[in-house]
């Protein structure tokens, strides 16, 4: 798997803007720890992290033709912010430019942006990884090892909940499949955080 992410590396490195692409670098590695933490392959993480944004900076009508190519339609919340198709366009390109099959990339990559529930563990580490990569403002050395001292399930609520209230900050709304998922997060934390 090396070799792909090379490969997904330097596409991204063309296609991406200097700081986007260094965010994905960020987020490559920081999942790969966390996969070394959860006892989930690393290549895995490393591949994923570095894919996850390479449609964030297209065309609104070419991520939105690549997301479409899913099959899985267009919720009113995709209608109405478009933006939020770049993963689901990104795990489309990966597929088709890279031959990425791997259902649990492919599900890290199409939901890393508002999760979904049943989300598989690849899923929450990218999710989780992209929020708290060491260039977030908030993510300090301190607070990314309070979150790793939590199992996988109890780091992936925390950072969740985090997001959901930086959304309400700001006056926007947590997408519906984040409010489900957040339910179920909570359900399989069983109180603790």
């Amino acid at each position: 798997m090396g070799e792909l992410f090379e490969r997904i590396r330097e596409y991204a490195r063309r296609k991406l803007s200097e700081k986007r692409y260094e965010h994905s670098v960020r987020v490559a590695e920081t999942a790969a720890g966390m996969c070394r933490l959860y006892g989930i392959d690393e290549e895995k993480g490393l591949v994923a992290g570095i894919a996850h944004d390479i449609c964030k900076e297209i065309g609104g009508d070419e991520m939105l033709e690549l997301a479409l190519r899913d099959g899985g339609g267009l919720s009113e919340l995709e209608r109405s912010k478009p933006d939020l198709l770049h993963g689901r366009a990104a795990a489309v390109r990966i597929g088709e430019e890279f031959g990425v099959d791997d259902p649990d990339i492919v599900d890290a990559v199409r939901n890393h942006t508002c999760g979904r529930p049943g989300l598989c563990d690849l899923g929450k580490v990218l999710f989780v990884a992209d929020k708290i990569e060491p260039g977030r403002p908030q993510s300090t050395e301190e607070y990314r090892e309070n979150l790793f001292r939590k199992d996988l399930d109890g780091i992936t609520l925390a950072v969740v909940e985090e997001n959901g209230e930086f959304l309400a900050r700001k006056g926007k709304k947590s997408p519906p499949g984040t409010a489900e998922w957040l339910s179920e997060l909570r359900a399989r934390c069983g109180g603790r955080k």
